[in-house]
């Protein structure tokens, strides 16, 4: 049985400067011109990202049906405001300006493709099971590196000039920052900079198979496109970013995070990246359940009126779901699919109560070298990044009867795990 994990009757509220920019989206859609103002179509699209650009070659044609069912769903799901619209459209450009820069670089650099990524990190857990600040932490070592949210957006950009490049830096921080604007909660939920590191999934978008384009629209049929593709797609062209990005900053460990993608498929994830590390992360499922229906209900409210409740979401969030993803990870760590010496847990209580053992527990469940300098960094970077930096993260909790529902169905992975309830 779904539940309903947020409370519909405290809507979120909107900068007066979004809230008059939609109010004119719908008198322009009530007229039947919004489309042809702010246009979605593949034509207009590509077209454009041509001329940005004045590259032609794509590459492989493998995008193209996602990118059609993409778009498809916008239209026919999204309910996109004004705003919606605007933000949807840049970001679509952006993932083509991607794609064109990326296999013109290749093109004329395709020693880049000789260079293995050895022996990569991956954050893989529930969203708000502490993936994003074990990240943080985890970029501190001057010997790891993981994508930057500017890069996400102008990985070609990063790529060629070494990882200085002050206009794509900027206009990185920009897109991070338009986020905020339109939606100034998102702060207390999930920093977001430029300067700080990306999700995996943002590295992905321009193949037009993402949880990240998931996380910012109800559009039921792409979510089930996305996850009935092969994740091959994904991983593949993961790599070759990251191969790109190492070209002229060679020498340092890739490592990245990802919200519940890279757990639900780690056989692909190991079948690209066989001597990859796996960090699985861990906090009782019910309070992830609704603090991540908050965090959605925030990116969501970014692009469109949509009622929150509508059934995508509904159906993303019933605990038995969420608890036969948990048992299936399990079944894929009982079958080796991850040898037992190239995965660790990490629990969110331990991280949160002693950050500077939990990582020191990472690191020597993957030999790697952790000294006073390397817990020094640790602490300075919390001193100065205390907790609700922001403002307090508030969200409705689940109800003493939604918790004695769903909390029989993870019962065996809190136990497998030592994951305590957080009912409290």
């Amino acid at each position: 049985m779904a539940q309903k994990l947020v409370d519909p009757s405290k809507p979120l509220g909107r900068p007066e400067w979004v809230a008059r920019l939609n109010e004119e989206g719908r008198m322009w859609e009530g007229a039947g011109m919004l489309r042809e103002m702010v246009p979605l179509d593949p034509d207009s699209l590509l077209d454009s990202a041509r001329t940005l650009t004045g590259l032609t070659d794509l590459g492989e044609d493998d995008w193209r049906e996602p990118f059609a069912v993409l778009l498809k769903a916008l239209e026919d799901e999204a309910e996109l405001t004004l705003t919606g619209r605007l933000a949807t459209r840049s970001e679509i450009l952006l993932w083509l300006r991607t794609r064109l820069k990326l296999t013109d670089l290749l093109a004329r650099h395709p020693e880049i493709l000789d260079r293995p990524v050895e022996k990569p990190i991956f954050i893989a857990g529930l969203g708000r099971s502490g993936t994003s600040i074990l990240q943080e932490l985890l970029h501190q070592d001057p010997r790891l590196r993981t994508p930057l949210f500017w890069e996400a957006y102008f990985p070609v950009d990063s790529a060629i000039s070494g990882g200085n490049d002050p206009v794509a830096q900027a206009a990185g921080h920009g897109v991070a920052s338009q986020w905020t604007r339109i939606t100034p909660e998102i702060q207390t939920m999930h920093e977001v900079a430029g300067h700080l590191p990306a999700e995996d999934s943002s590295l992905w978008s321009f193949t037009f198979v993402s949880d990240s384009i998931m996380s910012f629209y109800q559009i039921p049929s792409y979510h089930a496109y996305v996850n009935r593709t092969p994740a091959d797609i994904v991983y593949k062209y993961h790599k070759r970013i990251l191969q790109a990005l190492q070209w002229k900053q060679p020498g340092r460990r890739w490592f990245g995070k990802s919200a519940t993608y890279h757990l639900a498929n780690l056989p692909t994830l190991m079948k690209h990246y066989p001597d990859a590390r796996i960090i699985q992360t861990h906090r009782d499922p019910l309070r992830i359940m609704s603090s991540v229906a908050n965090l959605l209900r925030a990116f969501y409210w970014q692009r469109s009126d949509q009622d929150f409740d509508a059934p995508v979401f509904e159906n993303l969030m019933v605990g038995e779901l969420t608890a036969k993803q948990l048992e299936q990870v399990m079944e894929f760590r009982d079958r080796g699919v991850v040898p037992p010496n190239q995965i660790v847990d990490s629990r969110y209580q331990d991280l949160m109560t002693d950050p500077v053992g939990a990582i020191r527990k990472i690191y020597d469940a993957f030999d790697m070298d952790f000294d006073d300098a390397a817990a020094l960094r640790i602490r300075n970077y919390l001193a100065f990044k205390p907790k609700h930096k922001h403002g307090v993260h508030r969200y409705q909790p689940m109800s003493p009867a939604q918790i004695a529902e769903n909390r029989p169905y993870f019962r065996r992975y809190q136990e497998r795990y030592g994951v305590p309830d957080e009912d409290g």
